[in-house]
């Protein structure tokens, strides 16, 4: 199990990301237009799972927009932003923000991301909501690297998850 720091107060999450060369767990997340989406629909891509609370806070807001800029220049990427945020706030968002680059993806569902990748908030005030987190999965699905922000109100670390697809 992790701690973030969320509000000044050290708070668990349900686990811990998954472990650097083992398989990414599946998963099925809705789009934007309420459609789903599983690892498997990204099959032979790179991936950089943006994991965060949710889209109508600055940190996380923040990061999808650097995030976005970033995408258009990455050969053979996708830009995974996961919140538990309804598709039609993600897809404000993105209106209002000019998003075009990254997919908004939501679990809100069933929770089963945020469970199965250990990012799920267990306590506090984000109680089932997911913890600021970067995972990258390579192109024969595993994970290639991990990152648990320890704050949720830092930002990650965007030079590490480059560099990693750069040693790939």
């Amino acid at each position: 199990m992790a701690s973030v720091i969320l509000n000044g107060n050290k708070t668990p999450t349900l686990g811990s990301l998954p472990a650097i060369g083992t398989l990414a767990p599946d998963f099925n997340l809705s789009k934007r237009d309420l459609t789903l989406v599983s690892l498997a629909d990204f099959k032979g891509e790179r991936l950089i799972l943006s994991i965060f609370p949710s889209v109508d806070t600055g940190t996380c807001a923040r990061s999808v927009r650097k995030f976005n800029k970033t995408a258009a220049a990455l050969k053979n990427t996708r830009i995974l932003c996961i919140s538990k945020d309804l598709p039609f706030a993600q897809s404000r968002f993105c209106g209002a923000e000019g998003i075009e680059n990254v997919l908004m993806l939501s679990d809100y569902r069933d929770g089963n991301f945020g469970k199965s990748y250990g990012v799920e908030f267990a306590d506090g005030a984000f109680i089932t909501l997911l913890s600021r987190a970067i995972v990258v999965i390579d192109t024969h699905g595993k994970i290639h690297y991990t990152e648990q922000v320890p704050n949720t109100s830092y930002e990650p670390d965007y030079g590490a998850v480059l560099q990693t697809l750069m040693d790939d």
